[in-house]
């Protein structure tokens, strides 16, 4: 996989699959914060397609039960990173995907507005493949050369109390080590 080749915002080392969940960035937007999230569908069950029909509102709310108590929910990341370390991209980085929701960190509200949202196929609280830390280490290395990335955070660090993701099996001293990123990049422990 090669991120280097970038387009309108589009990773072009990533499989592309539009989301129409997205919308503009307020003006003075500093897209300095990379977002990371936990998610399967249903949870605990990986290698299938819903997280991407979900992504892009084809997701058959009657395969599964569970589909029934997220039924409607129109939502989107910019990135999804599969087990295998497979990268699929929704929603171009110059635009805003709806993947925090209410949310703060580094003294800013609403997230979503200067963040890149990654997902990892997984549950909250359980472990993570060596082929996503691989996978997430090279997109966050393209990413800081395309935009002023000052921060990364967990989904459970900008919205405390409300989610848990990607939870405590995520190895934050590993990515940062892969990374070569400064402590203060992180969230404090």
């Amino acid at each position: 996989m090669t991120f280097d080749i970038w387009q309108d915002g589009w990773c072009l080392g990533a499989k592309k699959c539009e989301s129409p969940n997205f919308g503009a960035r307020p003006p003075q937007a500093q897209i300095d914060l990379i977002v990371v999230h936990s998610i399967s569908l249903p949870p605990g069950e990986y290698g299938g397609q819903a997280v991407q029909q979900l992504f892009t509102n084809q997701l058959y709310w009657d395969a599964h039960p569970y589909f029934q108590t997220i039924r409607g929910l129109e939502v989107s990341s910019h990135f999804f990173i599969e087990r295998t370390g497979e990268i699929w991209q929704f929603v171009s980085c110059d635009d805003k995907a709806w993947h925090a929701g209410v949310s703060r960190y580094r003294g800013r509200d609403h997230c979503n507005d200067d963040s890149i949202g990654i997902e990892l196929e997984g549950l909250e609280g359980q472990t993570f493949e060596a082929e996503q830390y691989t996978a997430l280490t090279s997109l966050c290395q393209a990413l800081v050369i395309h935009y002023p990335i000052a921060h990364i955070a967990g989904h459970e660090h900008i919205a405390p109390g409300r989610k848990k993701d990607p939870g405590p099996g995520f190895n934050w001293a590993l990515l940062q080590k892969n990374v070569a990123w400064p402590p203060q990049n992180f969230p404090k422990s």
